[in-house]
This record gives C-alpha cells, structure tokens and sequence, in this order.
C-alpha cells in the first residue's frame, strides 16, 4: 500500500518549509514549481550582465527570527549567514552627512536609549517610549493613527525599519503588522535583532541546501510543473493538472499551495486574497566595497534606503518603490549611483550595474489588505495554504514565509480538518 503524500505546490520559502517540516516528520513529499529554479522571490541567479550571481533582493534576517533560524538549522545552513555580535546599526543622512550607529544592548531592559551615544542623534529617552502605543493596536489602525509619524527618532529610525518591513509607506501601514514587528524585536531586546545577512547568496543559504535536504530525504521536486487547475468533489481536491499530465490524488493525500496570491485566488472559487500590492527596487553594482565599508548601512534622506556590501558588489534595496517603475533604467541607475557614491566615499565613475524592479514585491500592508490574508486551511479538508501573504500576523517577510511553511505542514501532519 502506498502511503499518502503531501503535494506541495510551489517551491519559495513557503513551500520549502512546509516540505522540509514534513520530511523531518517522516511525511512523504512532492514539491512542483512552475519556473526552472526554486526560492521565488528569495533567491540567486547569474545575472549576465554583470558576468556574476546576485540575489534578486536583498534580504535581512534578525537573530530573533526563530522560525527562518530553525529552517536554516534543519537544512544545515545556519552558518550561510553572518552578522555582527551585536544589535549595532550604522545610518548616514544624506542631508546633513552626519553618521552614527545604533547600539543596542541584548537584555530585555533597554537601557540603551538612556545613552545619547548609543541611541539615535537628536532624540530623547522619552521619545522611544511613543513606541509603546504600536504594542496592541486596532487591527483598522494606520500606523499614523497611533503613532506621531514625524521627528528624529521616526525620520532616523522607525521609519525607514518599519517601511523596511512592510514594504508600505508607515503612515498608512497597518498598526498591528507595525506593532508584530515590533513585539518581535526593539520590545524583546537586542539580542532579538542582531542583523544577519546570507553574504554568500539567498539560494547558498536558504534554497539549494533544503532541495539537497529534501532529497536526500526520499522527497521529490518537480520544475516546469505549473499548476492549472484543481479538481474538487464535494469537501476533497480530487486532481492536480498540470497541463502536460494530470495527478490523481489518493484518499488520504494532502495539498499544500504555496502560490503567490494572484495565482492560489484564480485556482480556489471565490478566496479572497490581497488585490493590492507594492514595488521594492533592488540596484546591484559590480564593484569591491571601499575597506571597512559596513557591511548594511541605512540611510536617510537619500533615495538610496539601505546599502549592503557584498565581496563582489555593493547592492541597494528601496522598499515601496511604485514611484519608480517608470523612471528610464539608465537614469535611475545613476541617480542610485550618486547615493551610492556619498555614502560610501566613492568617487570612480558608475561601474556594470543592474536594477531589478519587482512590481508586485509584496501585498500592500495596509489595514484593508492584511483583513484579506486568509489562514491556512480552505473549504476543502486536504488542501492547505502557504505563503508570506497569508496571515500569519507578520509582514511580508522571510520570517513569514517560514512560518506559514511551518504552520501548513502541521495542520497536515495533525490531520485537521479545514474550518
């Protein structure tokens, strides 16, 4: 007799989790992705223009993570990433050229913001205690509905970490999606958010050692596989087709969808998903970073947002970014560049770049949208959902991704019935 298998369809974080957490659980598993290459939209590819591999976005995991940590130990890549030993962040204000670095303590008492070398120039112990508001907010509040979105502590830090985060202007971003964040990180200590950040790549971290895991494991992961429709009778998905060849589920098979939005609401009858979305633009220059160049740096007052160092190149990230989708990719470039330029000390002439523009990066965190992420569980007992759009009560994030992995596998495993 052969025992039931999950079918995974979609191989992004998501869908890697999920796969991973039921292999560990001795869960047969088939993952089906739709391109040639797995991580969606955390992931490394060779980009020929700048004869080199680069990631697609830049991404930051946080030490309290501990979802995103526990996948990465499961598939033995804890040590793809590095960071420093500390919560320590360094900023530049394009404005003013003044550069400091944040300097938090681990415990939980943050005696940090006592210290005007250690806290953000210009603000008050006081001032961080405003944050306290974002704790417990309405799910309808904006964030600028609870918090006072103006001032040095927001313009040199909660701003640009929360548009970060939700990849969504704050004043309009959801209160409750500010305050998760958060809860998980300036509220729990510094040791909650150490920056780390995959200096080898996304995939060398977070993707090609969970496709060697899974296999090794006895699972099964299918590319060019795009799932066209499902077949459902009465409370079961019955079949997956694929286009090219049509999948029979057993009784007792399961179905996990890790499809981006847009995708899981044109396969399921009437699920409503986010409708709104937002832009993250990532630049990429072929160049060595200046010595003792940090390795992320945030800034304000720039266009640039944050600057990341690599070996090989130094890569930009500006989160909602649909202001920028139809400046000419060669002026925007340049634009990036002159940034780029000030914050790190350079003064040679622009080298090979690359801009990669994500129009639909993420679901617009919004109070609106994050009331349309549905669970995990469906009208029909064997298929699930995954993805960083669902609500999992985070943003869109690694972290997210993970989670609902995590989440979808043990409802699987458990055997629960959709709700």
């Amino acid at each position: 007799m052969t025992a039931p298998t999950v079918h995974v369809i979609g191989a992004g974080l998501a869908g890697l989790a999920a796969a991973v957490r039921l292999i560990t659980m001795g869960v047969p598993v088939t993952v089906y992705e739709a391109t040639s290459q797995a991580g969606g939209r955390c992931r490394s590819y060779h980009d020929p223009t700048l004869d080199m591999r680069i990631d697609n976005g830049n991404h930051l995991v946080l030490s309290g993570n501990r979802e995103a940590l526990a996948y990465l130990d499961t598939i033995g890549a804890r040590d793809r990433l590095s960071g420093p030993a500390r919560a320590h962040f360094p900023f530049v204000d394009l404005a003013t050229g003044e550069r400091w670095t944040l300097r938090a303590n681990d415990g939980r008492l943050a005696w940090w913001i006592l210290s005007p070398s250690r806290r953000v120039p210009g603000t008050r112990t006081r001032d961080y205690l405003a944050l306290l508001r974002l704790l417990r907010p309405s799910p309808k509040a904006t964030i600028g509905e609870v918090l006072r979105c103006e001032g040095p502590l927001y313009q040199r830090l909660v701003g640009p970490l929360l548009l970060a985060a939700l990849n969504t202007e704050p004043p309009q971003g959801s209160a409750a999606l500010a305050g998760a964040v958060i809860r998980e990180t300036l509220a729990v200590g510094g040791r909650n958010y150490h920056p780390l950040i995959a200096q080898d790549g996304l995939s060398s971290a977070f993707v090609d050692p969970a496709l060697s895991f899974i296999e090794k494991k006895g699972g099964t992961v299918a590319f060019g596989q795009r799932l066209q429709a499902i077949a459902y009778d009465g409370d079961r998905a019955t079949s997956l087709d694929f286009g090219n060849a049509k999948t029979a589920l057993a009784k007792d098979d399961r179905v996990i969808l890790a499809v981006p939005p847009v995708v899981a609401g044109a396969l399921l009858p009437a699920l409503e998903t986010p409708t709104e979305f937002r832009a993250i633009v990532n630049a990429h220059f072929r160049l060595a970073p200046p010595p003792g160049l940090a390795p992320m740096i945030g800034v304000v007052n720039g266009l640039v947002e944050w600057l990341f160092a690599f070996p090989d190149r130094l890569s930009v990230t500006i989160s909602g970014a649909d202001r920028l989708l139809d400046i000419p990719r060669e002026e925007l470039a340049a634009q990036i560049w002159r940034d780029v330029q000030k914050i790190a000390g350079i003064v040679t002439p622009m080298p090979a770049w690359q801009i990669v523009r994500e129009k639909r990066a993420t679901f617009a965190a919004l109070p609106v949208e994050d009331a349309k992420r549905p669970g995990p569980r469906t009208r029909w007992r064997n298929l699930f959902l995954a993805g960083d759009w669902t609500a999992t009560g985070l943003p869109a994030t690694i972290e997210g991704a993970i989670r609902s992995g995590n989440r979808a596998a043990k409802l699987v495993q458990s055997g629960q019935r959709d709700g």
